[in-house]
């Protein structure tokens, strides 16, 4: 892996979703992201109705056979995976090749604690980080034991 085509972002008190877009905005252009902490990323909205919503979402499946409906995630790293997934055209050979270059942790791995994380101003929580709501607290509710 080049370090000079790596990004290394900290998901720490930034809004899931703006970072979410961004990391797919580097992707597309070519780059190696590597995102750390994905726990601590932050969901706005009221708590009540982001944590309604995805359990909504977890009763989405198949009649036949649940194995074969939509698989959801509940590990904060693949919530956030599945976000910029959303954001990357992955049925496209440009999508599927930025699709690979993705790494997303849940806390600091050993071989990334040296690197140098940037810092994306844009995606930063405005407001208090007690009004939003942690992917680690989203995916405790959806049923995570970490």
């Amino acid at each position: 892996m080049s370090s000079e085509r790596t990004v290394y972002i900290d998901a720490t008190d930034q809004i899931a979703g703006r970072l979410a877009s961004k990391v797919a905005k580097l992707l597309l252009s070519g780059k190696r992201v590597v995102v750390v902490n994905s726990e601590k990323a932050l969901i706005s909205g009221s708590r009540n109705s982001v944590l309604t919503q995805w359990k909504e979402k977890l009763e989405i499946s198949s009649r036949v056979n649940p194995i074969y409906g939509p698989i959801h995630p509940r590990r904060p790293d693949n919530i956030f995976k599945r976000m910029v997934r959303g954001m990357v055209p992955r049925k496209k050979p440009k999508g599927a090749a930025a699709m690979k270059n993705l790494r997303v942790y849940v806390g600091v791995p050993e071989d990334v604690k040296g690197s140098e994380m940037t810092l994306i101003p844009d995606t930063a929580a405005t407001r208090p980080v007690p009004v939003y709501v942690t992917m680690h607290e989203l995916s405790k509710n959806l049923g995570w034991s970490g």
